[in-house]
């Protein structure tokens, strides 16, 4: 029975429903890569990773390994391309896996959610799983990379101050104040400290 970093597919689907709310196609997707991408690794293995997409593909490295944002391990760069790269902490070497659009022609279902070919509301969501599954690795690619350097290193959070504007700790790094009070807040306070 074919199983993804160690899960049953259908194990693996309930830590998607769990983690995810609901079975996003591009997690399952994803499981698949990551499994691949960890495939070769040495028994015992550190190694960090790098996805090209915001959308779904880090929930499932946050899922099948120990990489997740918060502890720095899972780092996003948002090229916008369905890849994970799975790369050794010291060397930088790894493998790069990826949803190959050549390969997407013969699965319909997933040639057209894929490539936004059909609308979401046209889409067949039970066959496109299916494909999925029936897919399984035969629509990715995968290619041999090494990290450059300067994203090897861990960044740290360095020397802590006290922002003159808001009164909060941030890292002094980010110049006189915190970023937030220099512009880059997403929000508008509505009501005073509590």
């Amino acid at each position: 029975m074919r199983e993804i970093c160690g899960y049953t597919v259908e194990e693996y689907i309930h830590l998607i429903e769990s983690f995810h709310g609901y079975l996003a196609p591009g997690l399952l997707i994803g499981g698949f890569m990551i499994d691949e991408a960890t495939r070769e690794l040495p028994e015992g293995e550190i190694f960090d990773a790098i996805c090209e997409t915001r959308v779904c593909l880090p929930d499932a490295v946050q899922i099948l390994t120990p990489c997740t944002v918060g502890n720095g391990w899972l780092k996003i760069f948002d090229f916008g391309r369905f890849a994970v790269t799975v790369f050794q902490k010291n060397t930088g070497d790894g493998l790069r896996v990826f949803v190959d659009a050549q390969k997407l022609a013969q699965w319909g279902e997933i040639d057209g959610w894929f490539l936004k070919k059909t609308a979401r509301k046209e889409q067949n969501t039970e066959l496109l799983i299916e494909q999925i599954k029936q897919a399984d690795t035969t629509i990715l690619s995968r290619q041999k990379v090494r990290i450059k350097e300067e994203h090897l290193k861990k960044q740290k959070t360095g020397a802590v101050g006290i922002c003159p504007i808001c009164g909060e700790s941030y890292p002094t790094r980010d110049g006189e104040m915190c970023r937030s009070c220099a512009g880059g807040c997403p929000y508008v306070m509505l009501a005073d400290k509590e």
